[in-house]
Formats: structure tokens, sequence, C-alpha cells
């Protein structure tokens, strides 16, 4: 190992990292570092110092604090690759929560228990009000932006080994889907029609896109005829302009059916805003958005949330958000009968699996709806009698069918048609007993 360390008292440790020489220089590239706690810590301190002088980094990673490596992080990959509403959102953990708590920590001696404790902290009193702490969903969402940052840092090669895989967030507890049930929904729908977000709502809740994606649609991503509607885009805003963006993941550019009553709609609203557009001295066109401002441009989603929350008040229906008729999209599919991995693929998921976690709840009734039609099927071809004597047979001693004696039943004296041949318990297990055997 090119570098040694030395014990200077108990638990803690001197080493010291020889890296390449400077070209400029011909000096060897050294670096020292103290280390509190065991031998094994020293030597994998040792380890990641070695690693970040082959990767050239000179010993800046030990010079470099938390702090410093969040910013760097928000600032280079987060407001390049993520939308407004998550570079505002972490930007804000990185200033109120995690700097303030962990920023002066040096990079490269920041440890899990640190991590650990700073959650506690938050849960406790992290509220920038100073009246409580956070909730456990919002030490989650700090939990993921750190994680994120650390990840960033292994691979620029500032540290060997994400440190925050070993810290254990909060668990968190489901949140409650709002769904519309029948009746509401028609309320709902009655009210919209009084508003110009009712073209909107009534998409929405029609194929269960994403605000963002329902916002970007153009005309030419819609087929009236083949009743379709191609997902390939979304809307989002970022200091004041609007971008267009592949949707949130590869499933999420998808195909989708619809009706031919929205269909019909569709093609109606289509005539009203060719019709409004020609007023204007302008041809509607296939790249023309479908949801649009008066001049065509984009509907900010702000606007879309603050009027949809005034047609739900109007409506006297409990606090629904926009994103809940995704929900309710979903939770009619699923109730209709509507295989799961359809549902998965309308819906733009990564997996079934994540499906079934989100709206797993729903399938509850459908089970005791399933057991029911179930029972229906398996005694459809008896006679109310029939049927009470075949569910009381095991159960009646009159009946000669179960010999309690041995615990053992004949076939000929079972009550049931061949398909539906089972065992019975009685006082212990049965056995079947071909006909003509002795007992």
């Amino acid at each position: 190992m090119r570098g040694h360390m030395r014990k200077r008292s108990k638990g803690s440790w001197e080493i010291v990292a020889d890296g390449e020489r400077d070209p400029a220089t011909g000096r060897r590239v050294r670096v020292y570092a103290t280390v509190r706690g065991g031998r094994r810590d020293a030597q994998r301190r040792l380890s990641e110092l070695i690693v970040s002088l082959d990767k050239g980094l000179g010993g800046k990673s030990s010079r470099m604090t938390l702090g410093d490596l969040l910013n760097q992080w928000h600032a280079g990959y987060v407001v390049t690759n993520c939308s407004e509403n998550t570079v505002i959102r972490y930007g804000s953990l990185i200033r109120h929560q995690l700097v303030p708590r962990l920023g002066r920590i040096p990079l490269a001696k920041l440890r899990p228990d640190q991590i650990q404790a700073c959650y506690s902290q938050l849960r406790a009193e992290g509220r920038v009000d100073g009246e409580g702490g956070l909730s456990e969903r919002t030490i989650h969402h700090t939990h993921r932006a750190l994680f994120s940052a650390l990840k960033y840092a292994v691979r620029q090669g500032l540290v060997v080994r994400n440190v925050a895989e070993f810290v254990d967030p909060p668990r968190l507890r489901p949140r409650t889907m709002r769904t519309l049930d029948v009746d509401e929904l028609a309320e709902l729908l009655r009210v919209a029609r009084r508003w110009e977000w009712f073209p909107m709502t009534l998409t929405a809740v029609s194929i269960g896109v994403r605000q963002g994606e329902l916002l970007a649609l153009r005309w030419k991503d819609i087929d009236l005829g083949m009743l379709t509607v191609s997902v390939t885009r979304s809307l989002y805003r970022r200091n004041g302009q609007y971008y267009f963006k592949e949707p949130k993941t590869k499933h999420s550019r998808r195909t989708l059916d619809m009706t031919p009553s929205l269909a019909s709609f569709l093609r109606e609203y289509w005539t009203e805003r060719a019709a409004h557009f020609d007023m204007l001295g302008y041809t509607l066109s296939g790249d023309d958005l479908v949801f649009s401002r008066y001049d065509g441009s984009p509907i900010d989603a702000s606007s879309l949330t603050h009027g949809f929350a005034r047609i739900v008040r109007e409506a006297g229906l409990p606090h629904t958000r926009f994103h809940d008729l995704r929900h309710t999209f979903a939770s009619m599919m699923l109730l209709a009968g509507v295989n799961m991995k359809v549902i998965s693929d309308m819906m733009g998921h990564s997996s079934v699996a994540f499906t079934m976690d989100t709206y797993g709840h729903i399938i509850g009734g459908q089970q005791r709806a399933a057991m029911k039609k179930m029972d229906e099927v398996l005694w459809s071809g008896f006679t109310p009698e029939e049927k009470n004597g075949g569910k009381m047979a095991a159960n009646d001693p009159e009946s000669g069918v179960n010999d309690g004696a041995s615990g053992q039943i004949r076939t000929d004296d079972l009550r049931f048609t061949k398909p539906l041949l089972c065992q019975l318990s009685y006082a212990g297990t049965a056995t079947i007993i071909p006909d003509g055997a002795s007992r």
C-alpha cells in the first residue's frame, strides 16, 4: 500500500497517502489525515485517499466539505437535469436542512451516525419557523437529496463510498389516496362545464395522463379516427420559460386508446378552437397545443391547479387535487375488472408491482366480489336442496357420508358431481375410499 499509518493515541490514527510525482516539480504528492476510530477505520480511510490520488484529485476531497459538495451538485447536476419544481425543492432542503446541520463536516469524514443524528434532529425541530419537527415524508425527501449528492460524489471520484447507504431514513406511511366515486365525478363534471377548465378535466379523467403530459399534447398527437392519444412529452416551466421534455420515464412514452365519446368531444373542441384562432387570423395546425391560452401559448400548471380547486369547492366535494383525476381513472379501470398489466401500461408506470403498491387497496373489494362470483359458478348446477345438502353433509351425523369412527368418506356417498369431488374434514382429516373397497 502506498502510504502508512501511525497510532497517535487511543482511537486516533495519523495516515499518510503517497501519490505519483508532480511532473512540474518532481515532488511526490502526499496527503495527510487524522482518523478517529480503530485500525480498520484508518485502513479504509488510507485506501480512500489513495484512490482519490489515483484519480488525480490531489487531496481535494479531503478539503471539500459536505456543504461544498451539495452546492456543487445542485448547481452542476440538479439545475441541468431536473425540473424546476425539483430544483426549487432540493435547493430549499440544502439551504434550510442539510447545510446548517452537516455542511461544515469534511466530505471525507462524513459518517452514517452523523446523518442519522441529523434526521433525528429534523424530526424533533426541523421546521424553518421553529414550530416543531418535519414530517417523515419531508425527511425522506431530504435523505433522497443527500443520497443523490453523495452518489454524484462517488461518480466524480470525490469519495469511495456513499455513506448514506448505511443510514435508515424514516419509513413512509402510505399516503391516503383521494379518488372520486361515480356520484362525485358526475357532480364535478356537471359543475366544471361552466368553467374553461372543463376540456382538461374531462380528458384527464378519461385517459389518466399526468398534468404535464396533458398540457403538452398537440393536435397531431390525437388520432380521432383511430381513437388514440400518443403521449410523447411533458410540459414544465423553469425561470419563467416553458419547455417540453421527454416523459417522466421510458414507460411514460405510450399510446392510449380513448372512448368514442371523448373523441366526439375533442372533435367539437377542435372546431371551436379553429374558429377562435381563425378570428385572430391564425390557422390551427397539428403542431398547436390541444389545451392552450387564448393566444395559443402554454397553460401554466399552477393556473390549472387553482382553477380546478375552485371547481371542487363549488361542487361541494372534499379536498381533491387535479392529480386525483388520474387516481380516479385507475380506480375506475380496476373496478371495471381491467387487467392490472393493462392498467400499468396505460398509467405509464415502470412496473406492474408499482401499480399494485399504489392501487392494491382497491383490489380488496374486488376479491370479495370475485369469491361471490366463484360461489355462484361452483354451485350453479345444483338445486337449493342439493346446495344445502352438499354443504351440510360433512357436518350431518345422520347423512351417512362421514364415518365418525374412521374419519373416512366413501365416494359413492358424496353428493357432489365428479368435477367437484373434494376432501371434507370432520373431526380430523377425511380420506377418500374408492367405490367397492372395504372400510
